[in-house]
């Protein structure tokens, strides 16, 4: 039986501590892979309970939570919450650089990668990195061909709804011409046709009212401002130098890491703990550590992580996906730190020393778990 021990549960693989045994309980499962929770209709198993609820909806069509505005219903509170701010106009989640706000902390977060510069989802055929995973999925489909969004008129298939909403524009006569969907004027090139369709376009551009120049995004437009107003919204967070456009912030950021890897300067400091580092990414990624926020939600399992790779990880669990191999024994594996841990049976290598005996470990929970003998700690007890 496990018992306190002063005022706190640990956990015996990662030291993490508790005060409920409970919640230890819980948290254990995330070592030993137990999903004790089966759904009865398809036979997929949940850790917690309250997931395998959420997901029995899925089977059901129940959505119990419903808005009171439109009546549109949705699966969890936390969705409705978040909806029903389309009806109240409130955007609770504030940029601290530019002032932005938005509905839900996911845009937020994504968002704020423009002044970070953080590209967290990388391509694994090509290596490209990407802000976010919509933007992953969609370049992926270079690789596999998958063009998912076809014309009902002539079957043709795109990549992106807005590739195919373009090219419903064009319509195609019986007799091979091209026509304009706007002013029916026939061309017989398709070329023709783009030139001509730039004269609406002109039409319904937004016109800068400083120069003259015309815009047929309302993004480009207020980008091209900023040479008139003067406005920088892109603050680099290790020197302050600002930047009109996000792409230059990016930029000039890889110099200041660059120089970081020689140096070993870590000016970024956590004001809780005082552990340093050597980006601000990287010590807002620490501190959800203390604030105990788990940004990045499975959109499977429900399950939250502290970081985007973390939960690219997890997703491996239901992908069934395992990228790493070991090049002594080719056993696959679905993230680098394990492979890594797993090569250490080959090599005999035990990097995790006790101070006190010497004795060596090949992972850091089983140093933890160890050192408690040192202690005197004995937070297990047979009853």
């Amino acid at each position: 039986m496990l018992i306190k021990n002063e005022k706190q549960l640990s956990c015996p693989d990662c030291g993490k501590t508790f005060s409920a045994i409970s919640h230890l309980i819980r948290h254990q499962r995330i070592h030993t892979g137990e999903k004790p929770f089966a759904c009865s209709d398809c036979g997929r198993s949940f850790n917690q309970k309250a997931t395998l609820i959420k997901h029995q909806r899925t089977h059901t069509g129940e959505k119990p939570f419903i808005c009171s505005d439109c009546g549109k219903c949705f699966t969890s509170s936390a969705n409705l919450t978040q909806h029903q701010r389309v009806h109240t106009g409130e955007k609770p989640y504030a940029c601290n650089v530019c002032g932005k706000t938005f509905r839900s902390s996911p845009n937020l977060i994504t968002h704020q990668r423009i002044h970070t510069g953080e590209k967290p989802y990388y391509c694994v055929i090509c290596g490209k990195f990407f802000t976010n995973s919509s933007v992953l999925v969609r370049h992926q489909k270079t690789h596999t061909g998958e063009k998912p969004y076809s014309c009902n008129e002539c079957g043709k298939g795109f990549i992106q709804s807005c590739q195919l909403n373009k090219h419903k524009r064009i319509t195609v006569t019986v007799d091979g011409t091209h026509q304009c969907s706007q002013c029916q004027k026939l061309f017989t090139r398709n070329s023709d046709l783009l030139k001509h369709q730039r004269v609406h376009q002109r039409s319904q551009s937004i016109i800068c009212t400083e120069c003259g120049k015309s815009f047929t995004k309302k993004s480009l437009y207020v980008r091209h401002q900023r040479i008139h107003t003067g406005e920088k919204p892109f603050s680099c967070g290790d020197c302050g130098k600002c930047f009109a456009v996000s792409a230059h912030l990016t930029t000039h950021q890889r110099i200041h890491k660059h120089r970081r890897t020689h140096t070993g300067e870590k000016p970024f400091v956590c004001s809780v703990c005082g552990k340093c580092f050597t980006s601000s990414a990287n010590l807002t990624l620490h501190q959800r550590v203390h604030t105990g926020e788990k940004p990045y939600s499975c959109t499977v399992c429900g399950k939250s992580f502290r970081s985007s790779p973390n939960l690219i990880s997890h997703q491996r669990i239901h992908t069934g996906e395992k990228p790493y191999s070991c090049s002594v024994c080719n056993k696959f594996f679905t993230n680098s730190s394990v492979l890594v841990r797993h090569q250490r049976t080959h090599t005999g290598e035990k990097p995790y020393l006790c101070s006190e005996c010497g004795k060596g470990f090949t992972r850091n929970s089983l140093l933890l778990k160890h050192q408690l003998i040192h202690r005197g700690q004995r937070p297990y007890a047979c009853t």
